[in-house]
């Protein structure tokens, strides 16, 4: 939280001293994105057996040529039935910090596409924002359903990932469903739910990631869940989120989940909640109806271990949402 307290405090001696918005932008991003190279743990090794993608494609944000980085986790065979997932990030950590959650997603039915958003890990090197991060996502999402247009495509956000999740489920139509996980509602709100939130930083937020109001444009159902320790992101948010959207939807709460532990303790609660909202297979059923071994489980210790890892760098780097 102290690092959100400096971030505040920084927002407004550069609105005072500089006057300049495009630096009180630049500041906000930085704070905000946390861009990075780096990986925590093991996750770099949880990566084996992973496709490396790249994505290329000419930015309207930019007008230059941007390319990005991802993952895949899947393979043969794959039919109609398998679903895909598109794994948007949250800050900080480059896209191997998400493979321990790519694999839970995998061995919950999906193939899944992780992208780093450019200025993280491999992707091109830039200062990330709102509008080139909403860019980022809708491109992995055209580069998805180019290579896999028969299947059920699904999007996925983990906190800030969530934003920008919801935000390309509402600009596209083709989408079967989206998950949110340990997200807001926006920037504003996150900021006013810190003991310090009545302060008036509201205006000078430019990078605001207005989820609550992007949430009621989606078309396909959403599943919202979030854990009830979470110290970040208050559950509350994750409330309003859910209970601003106007299409099916479901709210999970996981007791004892943290910012970063709730998809893993809360493992069983997802698998009903895909069952129930999206009518999805458990991939025991899918192997069976294919005649193929289902796909082999990552032992649950490992993702446990980084989630507490994770937990761990959280509380002693600056704040990651």
């Amino acid at each position: 939280m102290k690092s959100w307290t400096l971030f505040a405090s920084t927002t407004a001696l550069v609105a005072l001293l500089a006057g300049g918005c495009s630096t009180l932008d630049e500041r906000q991003r930085e704070w905000i994105f946390q861009p990075s190279d780096r990986s925590w743990g093991n996750s770099e090794a949880q990566t084996e057996g992973m496709e490396h993608v790249w994505i290329d494609f000419n930015s309207n944000v930019t007008g230059q040529p941007a390319r990005l980085h991802g993952l895949w986790l899947g393979g043969p065979p794959e039919s109609v039935d398998t679903p895909v997932l598109l794994y948007l990030h949250g800050a900080r950590y480059n896209v191997a910090g998400s493979a321990p959650r790519m694999r839970r997603m995998h061995e919950l039915g999906f193939s899944v596409l992780a992208i780093d958003y450019r200025g993280f890990g491999k992707s091109s090197k830039a200062l990330p924002s709102e509008d080139s991060a909403r860019e980022d996502a809708r491109a992995a999402w055209i580069w998805l359903a180019a290579r896999h247009p028969k299947q059920h495509r699904y999007i996925f956000g983990h906190s800030l990932g969530g934003a920008i999740g919801i935000d390309l489920a509402s600009q596209v139509n083709d989408e079967s469903g989206t998950i949110v996980e340990s997200t807001f509602t926006s920037i504003a709100d996150v900021v006013s739910s810190f003991k310090w939130g009545w302060l008036p930083f509201g205006p000078l937020i430019t990078q605001r990631f207005e989820a609550i109001t992007k949430v009621k444009n989606i078309g396909a159902p959403l599943l919202v869940v979030h854990g009830s320790a979470d110290s970040l992101i208050n559950p509350t948010l994750g409330r309003k989120l859910y209970e601003a959207a106007t299409v099916p939807k479901q709210f999970v709460l996981v007791e004892g989940g943290s910012h970063h532990s709730t998809g893993s303790i809360g493992e069983a609660q997802y698998r009903s909640a895909l069952a129930q909202l999206f009518r999805m297979k458990q991939p025991n059923m899918l192997a069976a109806h294919e005649g193929t071994p289902a796909p082999l489980a990552v032992p649950a210790a490992q993702p446990a271990a980084a989630d507490k890892l994770q937990d761990a760098a959280a509380a002693a780097l600056p704040h990651k949402i």
